[in-house]
């Protein structure tokens, strides 16, 4: 099945708009978990641990986010079943 330009253009926007707020969400995460390491003088051990967390769980906020929104937008944007009628026709 070939798609119409309007659904590559839906489709190019739906993963600009994924990537987008994944960044900005592991961004926003990632300063709540190692602001405080960057902004406070803390012992090394915590200072280490915030910074290590903060780097593990960005990345996994980014890769949950776009698969979350593209699957959401398959999800949404599936074509009907040929032959079905409508339920009020």
């Amino acid at each position: 099945m070939r798609r119409t330009q309007a659904e590559r253009d839906a489709i190019t926007i739906e993963i600009g708009y994924a990537l987008c707020s994944a960044a900005f969400a592991a961004a926003v995460l990632f300063g709540a978990v190692a602001g405080p390491a960057l902004l406070f003088s803390l012992p090394g051990t915590v200072e280490g641990l915030l910074l290590h967390t903060g780097l593990v769980l960005a990345p996994v906020l980014f890769l949950v986010r776009v698969a979350s929104v593209l699957l959401r937008f398959r999800m949404v944007s599936q074509p009907r079943q040929s032959g079905r009628t409508e339920p009020d026709s």
